[in-house]
Order: C-alpha cells, then structure tokens, then sequence
C-alpha cells in the first residue's frame, strides 16, 4: 500500500499539470523542498562561519553576479519568452519554438560571457563601490569570491532557460526539483570543501549546485523535443517579440536588483556591516519563505489562466480575485505569526553555537519589520503578473522604480540619522514594498474596470479580525508556558512551545475563518476531508491552463 501510494504521488508529480489547483500543488511541493535545502544551507553556513564578517561578506558577493543574471536573463524568461514559446507550441510550431528558444539562449550567453568578463577583471573595484564600508581585506575577499560563483551563474543561467521550457510545456515538478537539488549542490560543497577552502567551499559549492541544476533538467527537456542549435538570428519575429517585451520587465529588474546592491551599501554603513549584513539576510530569507511558497507558487500557476483570459474581462478579474483571497488568507496569518514567535523561529532555524544570543535577538527584530510587508510581497507577485497578462509590463516597471527609491530613501534615513541598523533598513523595504503593492493594485484595478470592491472588502475584513485574534491565541501560551512550564533553554522544550503556540493560533484562525464563512476556509477545510481522495481533486480541472493546440 505505502508503495502504491508513493508511485500514484509520484505519477501525479510528474504528470503534465493541466490546472491551477494541481500546479499550485506541485510548485508549492518543490518550493517546500528547496526551501528546506536552503535553510539548511544557511544554517550550515552560520553553525560553522557564525554570524561574523567572513559569512557577510560571502553572502554580499553573490549581488553582482546576480545582478547580471537578472539583467540579462530573468526579465526574458518571466514577461517574455514564456508566453511567446507557448504560443508558438499552442499552434503546433515546435520547429519554430526551438529555434526561438536557441537564439534566446545564444544572445543571453554572449551577452553575459561579455559582462561576466568585464566583472571578473574588476571584481574587487565593484565590490569596493557596492560596500564602502568594508575593509581592503573583506573587499579582496568578496572580489575573489565574486569571481568563483560567475561561473556558478553561467550555468545557473542556462538551467533557468531550461526550467523556462519544461515550464511551457506545464511540466513544473522536473524544474522546481532540479531547482532544489540547486542548495543540495552549496550543501555538499560546504560540507566537503569547508576544512581545506574554509567559505570559499560555499562559492565551489555554487559551481557544483548549478551544475546539477542543469544536468537534472536535460532528461526533461530531451523528452519535450528541445534541442539547442546555437544561432544569432536576431531578426526573426519571435525574437523581435520577445526583446520587445522583455525590456521593461528587464529594467524594471535591473532596478530591483539596483536596490538590493545599494541595500548592501547601507548595511555598510552600520558598524560591523559583516555581521550586520549577515543578520539582515537571514531574517529576510526567513521573511522570504513564505511568500515564494504560497505567493510566487499560486501567482506562477495563476499567469497562464490570466494570459489566457485577457480578453474576457469578468473571467480575468475572477480568476485573479480567487488567487487574490488565497494568498491574503495564506499570509495574513505567517505574518502575525513570524511577529509574535520570531525569536523561537530565529533560534529553531538558526540557533547554531556559534549564532549567538545577540545575533538572534537582532534577527528576530529585523524579522519582525520584515514581517508588516508579507502580505504585500507575496501579492505583489500576482498583481504584477496579471500586468504582464495584459501585455503591460511598464506600469510596474515605473511603479517599482518609485517603490525602490522610496525604500533606499527611507532606508538611508533610518541608518544615518535615526541608527536604526538593520531592523531599520528592513522596516524601510517593507514600507516601499506596501507602496508598491497599493499602487499597483490600484492602477491594474483602473485598467480592467474597476474590481467588485464590495464582496472583496468584506472577505478582507474577516480576514484581518480572524488574524488579530490569532495574535493573541499566538501570544498567550508564549508568555504563560515560557519559563513557567518549559525551559526554553533546551532545543526539544523550546520545539514543542513553539508547536502549542503555532497549533493554538492557527486553529483559533481556520475556526474563525470558517465561522466568519470565508470562502477560502471552507475550500481548504474541503481539502482537508477529502485528503484521501487528494489525486482525484487535484486531477479535476475547473481552471485549465492548457490550451486547445490550434492548427498550424
């Protein structure tokens, strides 16, 4: 029977996704897994480095390759290549799509092999422009480091293109497994390589998860019938589409990721910007989790409904208000959750020895000002994509430009003047990210025709009371258990209050929201006691993101 099940789960996972529900399932599976991969990774990486310079400066070298990926890249994959892929299969193309897809792929690699040279010969001139306030010795440091994981992001370059195909082809578990097996690769560099090559284990270990990135990914896409013939045809019409509507969503990156560079500069102006910078990106990879998982999951298996829908007006706003509820209902409830338990999550996750008691109570302060702005983050990835739908991908370009220099602005101020450190400059990214999110909302609400505010203001308000009573179902067995009942100094004890706690505020929420009949609760309680016929549900397709193959 456990076989039995194991294969049916299995088929299930592996199976073309023909619908929101079970490609939300699969993605979020995959999200789970890599999560988990990658905090392991960080909590490897403090439990053996601490929360010291060294470990800051590792994790600030990864900016500027980054940076180059998301530049050339990402903004093609997301708004771009997709969608035009898709259309060219949708007609039964693939010949063309192929060659669509290799010319891609030619131009990105050039384009980087190009700028990936120049960041090489002058890694520790940038690095010394992105944190002034480091020393010569961590600047030399971040440039070698720099220059290792170029590599590294070479390859990661390539996998993404193919998790882009497999993706097209609605094959999400094969991509977001391979991503996963990503931090599996840092994991087994770390682990291996630390004793000889202390963190420059980490940037081998980059090298290695993006190689196996894409070997796990060439099976997959062999089988979908890619094959890549390299080509610099830059004139084809599917190129022409793609670079046309790839910019905006290109620079509207490329200032995303200004903003994260620039973050590392004002880290650099605190005191120990090292160890301030390490505390700061943990508690926004913490912060982060749950928005990839059940933002960004939904949002990715909403995008092609809504593409799809473009031209039916009511249809669109449909299905973008039911993705809207689900990622409201989902995150208001962490969020309150990571602001009254963020020092047990900071210690469970990351309370190695060598992350001391004063690194976690940073930690968790900075979590909690990242904790305001989930919700907004996690929405923000749907809303921007039913922009992207519409085939308008300069509204939250100019949007999240202002949202950005709001952020740094904000950011600048808090460190400079009011010595707010890094809880600070969190609270100024979750101020610019609720600015992003409102104005978005409200101008992709003028483009459709207005959205029906008076059923969505009301699933909203019983949302939000539910969650200030989860609040203080959280709060209270935190303060009557802590010391009185448990001693939290132990690992297991401080486990099993986080658990009551946890368990006490989010039945308190599920019963509320039921109570209140909110939609969202009675689909996820239907979920739950249908749990034994889960394959079925999933395979059933209200939603279908596959479309009709029209003839060529």
């Amino acid at each position: 029977m456990p076989t039995d099940f194991f294969k049916k789960g299995l088929n299930l996972l592996l199976k073309r996704q023909t619908n929101i529900l079970s490609a939300a399932f699969v993605i979020m599976v995959t999200v789970i897994l890599s999560q988990v991969l990658g905090l392991v990774r960080q909590r490897l990486l403090v439990s053996i480095f601490g929360a010291s310079n060294t470990l800051g400066v590792y994790l600030a070298s990864s900016r500027l390759p980054d940076f180059l990926f998301q530049l050339i890249i990402a903004g093609a994959l997301s708004s771009a290549f997709i969608p035009i892929f898709s259309s060219y299969l949708a007609k039964n193309k693939q010949e063309d799509a192929n060659r669509l897809a290799s010319t891609l792929l030619s131009f990105s690699l050039l384009t980087f092999a190009i700028l990936a040279l120049v960041l090489f010969i002058f890694a520790p001139y940038f690095s010394g422009l992105m944190a002034p306030g480091f020393s010569h010795e961590q600047i030399t440091l971040m440039g070698n480091l720099t220059r290792i994981i170029i590599f590294g992001e070479i390859l990661f370059m390539i996998g993404s293109f193919l998790s882009a195909i497999l993706q097209s082809f609605h094959r999400f578990f094969v991509a977001g497994f391979a991503a996963a097996l990503y931090n599996l690769g840092i994991i087994i560099g770390i682990v291996l390589l630390s004793p000889m090559f202390g963190i420059y284990s980490a940037a081998y270990g980059v090298i290695l998860g993006a190689l196996i990135f894409v070997v796990a990914q060439i099976p997959g896409v062999l089988k979908v019938g890619f094959s890549f013939k390299p080509s610099l045809e830059f004139r084809k019409d599917g190129m022409k589409d793609v670079l046309q509507l790839m910019w905006p969503r290109t620079i509207g990156l490329a200032i995303f990721q200004l903003g994260t560079i620039l973050t590392v500069t004002l880290v650099s102006l605190i005191p120990n910007p090292g160890r301030n910078y390490v505390i700061f990106d943990y508690a926004q990879i913490l912060s982060f989790a749950p928005i990839v998982l059940f933002g960004q999951s939904i949002a990715q298996a909403a995008f092609p409904v809504l593409s799809k829908e473009k031209d039916k007006i009511e249809e669109f706003k449909a299905t973008f208000m039911t993705s809207f509820n689900q990622i409201l209902y989902l995150m208001l409830p962490i969020s309150v959750l990571f602001l009254v338990l963020r020092i047990p999550i900071v210690r469970l996750v990351f309370g190695a020895a060598a992350f001391d008691w004063e690194a976690t109570v940073l930690t968790g302060r900075t979590l909690a000002f990242f904790s305001i702005s989930l919700f907004a983050q996690a929405l923000v990835f749907l809303v921007a994509r039913g922009f992207y739908a519409m085939h308008d991908a300069k509204t939250p370009l100019y949007v999240g430009a202002f949202s950005t220099a709001i952020m740094l602005g904000l950011g600048f101020l808090f460190v400079t003047f009011y010595k707010l450190g890094a809880p600070g400059i969190a609270f100024a990214y979750s101020l610019g990210s609720i600015v992003n999110f409102f104005l978005l909302l409200i101008f992709l609400d003028r483009k459709i025709g207005s959205f029906d505010k008076v059923p969505m203001s009301a699933s909203i308000f019983k949302i939000l009371v539910a969650t200030f009573f989860t609040g203080f179902a959280l709060y209270i067995p935190i303060k009557l258990l802590d010391q009185l009942v448990f001693d939290t100094t132990r690992t297991i004890n401080l486990l099993i209050l986080t658990g009551i706690a946890s368990f006490a505020g989010l039945s308190l929420y599920l019963f509320l929201t039921w109570l209140f009949n909110v939609k969202e609760a009675q689909t996820f309680l239907y979920l739950f006691r249908k749990i034994g016929n889960w394959k079925e549900i999933l395979g059933k397709s209200e939603e279908i993101i596959v479309e009709h193959r029209a003839n060529p």
